[in-house]
């Protein structure tokens, strides 16, 4: 991945092979900066005497700067003043650097935006602003150059890789917030992309044991406690929904801990993550089309992996666990069948009504487990309903939970890092749509109000803690690529977490 230094210097003097700088929409502001690029660029700046570039969010014009010592200059629009915000930063950094990797650019320099006119913005009163902007354009840059090549042989050489990447101040105090935010938005931004390579990786590469080996690396790497537990551990637990999900797999399921800061007494949160790895659907077996997207099943898993790395690096300093129980979910004569019976981590059954509803089985047991942790906040992040989809589309992730107070922290995180959860209702009424006459609940609640249904067989499995389920089934799998997210497996999560997570109170 590219590497992102703040530096201080101005625009026309940086030694990259292009530069770009934000120009706002507003006529006024429009005016000021044309003006002072024309005195820079003095006869480069012909094509701004003409209404092609009027300033529109992410529009772009090219100019060469001859006298300046990159090769080319890229204006990038910024939109008006009144709606700008560090989402808008993000996307317009994407979209630069990618019209810099158009040009064959192995360096890039993006100048920070006009401090007048930020000033004026609806966030020019942050008090962290420019460690958000160093962070928002981290974020936009290296999530917005993402691709995923590892087996493509034939590289396509029409476009270079960006190997440096600069964000320019003229001030030192902004520097100096610059280059924290910069830091903060490197590792959340790495970390994404781990969770984007592991839903990407087929279904040959990332299952149960290798998602494992994946989870004791990362510990390995930033100092992590990690524990696998195999098939007969799992099965003396008594995770009956994990044992039933993989039987029909040759390959043996894994239950993945993951915990830093032991001891803290700065609460304790636990996330849980559905590390389905590939999911058939098994006996109750999806349709073929669109199901090597199922790759991405555990989506979920790969995002509580990935924010464990980042919470490690930015030492986060609260007592953080990890949960993933990983399977396949496959047909065979030894598959789990509807109408089995399953008993769980914590005793209760449940009926199997459909093998394809196989995500909560498995999360059942993890969200029992979590209990051992006496934790303040557990959180679950799943590819659970395609009803989410339906209801929410690939824009936001459902979001349902037993305490008001942490839903409303959680979306404060969405508005921040714009992963963002829409609350759905756990109105009682919906309970008895998964009724069970042989059974304490059925995995299944009909045709109507899915992702609620799954939520609410979850909450008969949590302990006394307060619960956070996020069902990311819509933004976690991408059908087409947008702004800073390629089509595919999005990571969707890690930023929202991060950013909650150092936003924590226990109260």
């Amino acid at each position: 991945m590219s590497t992102i230094k703040p530096l201080k210097g101005s625009l026309q003097k940086i030694t990259a092979d292009v530069v770009a700088c934000l120009v706002f929409e507003d006529k006024q502001h429009l005016k000021r900066q044309r003006s002072e690029l024309s005195r820079l660029l003095g006869p480069s700046s012909a094509p701004l005497k003409t209404s092609v570039f009027s300033g529109k969010l992410q529009q772009t014009l090219v100019l060469y700067p001859g006298t300046w010592k990159s090769h080319f200059l890229i204006l990038v629009g910024a939109g008006p003043a009144a709606k700008f915000s560090v989402e808008a930063l993000r996307r317009c950094a994407s979209t630069a650097a990618k019209q810099a990797r158009t040009l064959q650019a192995r360096s890039f320099a993006l100048a920070e935006p006009d401090p007048d006119i930020v000033s004026t913005t609806p966030i020019g009163t942050d008090e962290h602003l420019w460690e958000r902007i160093g962070s928002g354009v981290a974020e936009g840059l290296l999530l917005g150059l993402y691709t995923y090549d590892r087996y493509i042989t034939a590289k396509d050489t029409a476009e270079r890789k960006l190997k440096k990447l600069f964000i320019a101040t003229t001030s030192a105090a902004r520097l100096r917030a610059i280059q924290r935010g910069v830091h903060t938005g490197t590792v959340v931004s790495e970390a994404a992309c781990v969770a984007r390579d592991l839903g990407n990786a087929p279904g040959n590469e990332i299952y149960p044991a290798t998602l494992a080996h994946r989870a004791r690396k990362i510990g390995r790497d930033h100092g992590i406690r990690v524990s696998v537990f195999e098939k007969k551990k799992i099965k003396a637990l008594g995770m009956g929904g994990l044992i039933g999900v993989s039987q029909g797999s040759a390959k043996p399921p894994r239950f993945i801990v993951m915990e830093i800061n032991r001891g803290s007494k700065r609460g304790t949160v636990v996330l849980v993550g559905k590390g389905v790895t590939f999911d058939s659907g098994g006996i109750s077996i999806k349709p073929s089309a669109g199901m090597a997207e199922m790759k991405m099943d555990m989506s979920g898993a790969a995002v509580v992996l990935a924010t464990m790395q980042a919470a490690a690096q930015l030492r986060i300093p609260i007592h953080i666990v990890g949960l993933v129980p990983a399977t396949e979910n496959l047909p065979a004569g030894t598959a789990l069948k509807p109408g089995d019976i399953l008993r769980h981590y914590n005793g209760k059954t449940s009926e199997v009504d459909n093998t394809d509803a196989e995500g909560r089985l498995i999360l059942a047991d993890a969200l029992g487990y979590a209990d051992r942790f006496n934790p303040d906040l557990v959180i679950d992040l799943a590819t659970l309903t395609g009803a989410c989809v339906v209801a929410l589309g690939h824009v936001a992730c459902g979001m349902l939970g037993n305490d008001e107070s942490m839903m409303t922290k959680m979306k404060e995180a969405g508005d921040r890092s714009y992963e963002r959860p829409w609350q759905l209702p756990l109105f009682d009424e919906y309970e008895k749509l998964i009724k069970s006459d042989v059974a304490d609940v059925k995995n299944v609640g009909g045709r109507w109000a899915g992702a609620i249904t799954a939520a609410f067989f979850l909450k008969k499995f949590i302990g006394d803690y307060r619960w956070i389920h996020l069902d990311i089934a819509g933004p976690a799998i991408m059908e087409e690529p947008t702004d800073y997210t390629p089509r595919g497996a999005s990571g969707f999560g890690v930023r929202l977490l991060v950013d909650f997570l150092q936003s924590w109170r226990t109260s």
